[in-house]
C-alpha cells in the first residue's frame, strides 16, 4: 500500500482514518519506527518503548499493530492502555525508556487519528527530527529484519504513581470549580487526583473517555464548544471553569463570569510567579503573544524568549535555553519541572496554586495584565497563503520599525506611542490549511480599523 505523505506533520503523524491511515500504516510506522531506533543507537542492547493509546475507536487497532510492527530482537514494550499525552511522557521519563509512542489525534474530531512519537526523556520527534527518516524508510521499505527473540511486552497502570507525582506536596484552598474533559483523556486522572483534595468542589462535565466525543469536539480553542462549561459555571456559581483538550495536553482556563482568559494572559501570570521564585529565569513565549507577556518578563527581571510556534520547536528551545516554563497562545504550558514537556492538569495544578497562595480569585490575578486589545485568532481558508503574506509585507514594509520572521510574518508599528502603538503576526497553519492572524493594539479603536485594513490585504 502507497503511504499517504499528508499524515507527515510538522509535529505527529495525523490523517483521517482510514482513509489515510490505517491498521497496515501502523504496522509499517512501528517497522520504520524500530529500523529508525537502531539505526541510530550506538549500544546494541535492549530498546525499552512505552505505547499508549486514548479513547478513539480506531486508537486499540492501530496500537496492536503499531506493536505488530515493533516486534524484534532486543525491544521490550511497556503498554499502558488508555493515557492522557502528558502522563504518556511522565511515564517514558519515569522508566527511562528509550522512546514513547502516543496512538492519538489529541483534538482533532473523532474521524481522526495518529501517532505522537517521543525519544528518549520524551523529546517530541518532528518532521525534521526524525519523522523525515521514518517517512523515507518507510517509502524505501528498507526495514531491519523482525524478529520476536527476546521481545517483550508487559501491560502496567501507573494512575496512583502518577496521581501521587502531581500533587505531592500541594497545598490548595477550597474553592468550587467546572471543569469541562469533552470526554478527553484527563478525565481519567481528574477523577483521581482531586480526591487528594476533598476541599475543592468539581463540578465534572463528561469526564468519562469517550473517542466519538458525543457532546461537543474536544477542542477547547472552538468558543463553541464552551458553552455548556459557562452556563454550568453561572449555575453552580463555580470561581473558575478549566476546560481540556482530547489528550489531556491543552487547557484553558475561564473566570467566574464565564469568561475564557486568552492563554497568553495565563502564561503571563505563571510567569510572574515562577520569577519570584526563580529570579533571573527564562521564559518561552510565542510570537502571537501580547506585549504584556515580553513586559511581564522583563519587569520581573526575567529573559523573554521568543519561540517558533509548536510542541516540537517549543520543547527543543526550553532544553536549549533551559528556560523554566514556557505558554503558548494555544494552551500548550510547558514546565522544566515536568520534563520540559506540556501539561495541561500540570498547568491546573500551577493555576490553582497560584489562586490559593495569593488568596485572590482568577479574574483578580489576571486584571493587571489586561492592559492591551487583542484581536484574537482569526483563521482565513485560503489557496494562496504564501501570496497573502507576501501581499501584507510589501503593503507594510516601509512603515514597520520591526520586522521579524521566526514564525510567519510579525510587524511592529509604533509601540512606544502611548495611542497609535499596534503590531500583528500572521503565519500559515502547520496542521491545518488555513492563515492565521493575531493583531494587538493600544486602543480598540485601532486595533478593529487594522484589522480590516489587514483583510481586505488578504482577501482581495
Amino acid at each position: 500500500m502507497p503511504i499517504n505523505p499528508s499524515i507527515f506533520k510538522a509535529y505527529d503523524i495525523r490523517g483521517v482514518y482510514s482513509d489515510e491511515i490505517n491498521e497496515e500504516t501502523a504496522f509499517l510506522i512501528g517497522r520504520a519506527f524500530i529500523t529508525y531506533l537502531k539505526i541510530n543507537r550506538q549500544m546494541p542492547s535492549h530498546i525499552k518503548i512505552i505505547i499508549s493509546r486514548d479513547a478513539r475507536p480506531s486508537s486499540l487497532a492501530l496500537e496492536n499493530n503499531l506493536i505488530k510492527g515493533l516486534v524484534s530482537e532486543n525491544v521490550k514494550i511497556i503498554r499502558t492502555g488508555l493515557t492522557s499525552t502528558p502522563m504518556h511522557y511522565w511515564i517514558i521519563n519515569k522508566e527511562l525508556a528509550d522512546a514513547g509512542v502516543m496512538v492519538t489525534a489529541s483534538h482533532n474530531p473523532k474521524k481522526f487519528n495518529g501517532f505522537k512519537i517521543s525519544k528518549e526523556t520524551a523529546i517530541p520527534m518532528g518532521f525534521d527530527s526524525g519523522l523525515k527518516e521514518i517517512k523515507n524508510i518507510m517509502e524505501k521499505k528498507s526495514f531491519e529484519n523482525s524478529g520476536s527473540e527476546n521481545f517483550f511486552i508487559y501491560d502496567q497502570n501507573y494512575l496512583k504513581e502518577y496521581v501521587h507525582f502531581l500533587t505531592n506536596n500541594l497545598k490548595l484552598l477550597p474553592m468550587k470549580i467546572a471543569i469541562d474533559n469533552g470526554n478527553g483523556m484527563a478525565g481519567l486522572i481528574l477523577t483521581e487526583l482531586f480526591k487528594e483534595f476533598p476541599m475543592i468542589k468539581i463540578i465534572p462535565l463528561y469526564f468519562e473517555p469517550n473517542g466519538a466525543f458525543p457532546n461537543h469536539e474536544a477542542n477547547p480553542l472552538k468558543e463553541e464548544t464552551l458553552t455548556m462549561l459557562k452556563n454550568t459555571i453561572k449555575i453552580e456559581k463555580a470561581d473558575l471553569g478549566i476546560a481540556f483538550d482530547g489528550d489531556g495536553d491543552r487547557v484553558f482556563f475561564l473566570t467566574s463570569f464565564s469568561q475564557r482568559i486568552p492563554a497568553d494572559l495565563i502564561t503571563a501570570l505563571v510567569a510572574e510567579d515562577y520569577l519570584k521564585k526563580n529570579p533571573g529565569a527564562k521564559i518561552i513565549y510565542d510570537p502571537r503573544s501580547s506585549k504584556i507577556v515580553g513586559e511581564t518578563i522583563e519587569k520581573n527581571n526575567g529573559k523573554p524568549i521568543i519561540s517558533q510556534v509548536g510542541h516540537a520547536f517549543f520543547k527543543r528551545r526550553l532544553r536549549q535555553e533551559e528556560a523554566v516554563f514556557g505558554g503558548e497562545l494555544s494552551g500548550h504550558y510547558y514546565f522544566k519541572d515536568f520534563f520540559n514537556a506540556d501539561s495541561g492538569i500540570f498547568a491546573m495544578l500551577k493555576i490553582l496554586s497560584i489562586i490559593s497562595e495569593n488568596k485572590k480569585s482568577l479574574e483578580d490575578l489576571i486584571q493587571p495584565f489586561k492592559k492591551y486589545f487583542q484581536s484574537g485568532e482569526i483563521n482565513f481558508e485560503i489557496k494562496n497563503r504564501e501570496e497573502a503574506i507576501k501581499r501584507i509585507e510589501k503593503n507594510y514594509e516601509n512603515k514597520a520599525e520591526k520586522i521579524d520572521k521566526i514564525d510567519g510574518l510579525t510587524m511592529e508599528f509604533d509601540w512606544q506611542n502611548l495611542t497609535g502603538g499596534w503590531w500583528f503576526n500572521v503565519r500559515p497553519s502547520n496542521t491545518e490549511s488555513l492563515l492565521r492572524l493575531n493583531l494587538e493594539a493600544k486602543t480598540d479603536y485601532l486595533m478593529r480599523e487594522k484589522i480590516k485594513e489587514i483583510l481586505d490585504l488578504i482577501l482581495n
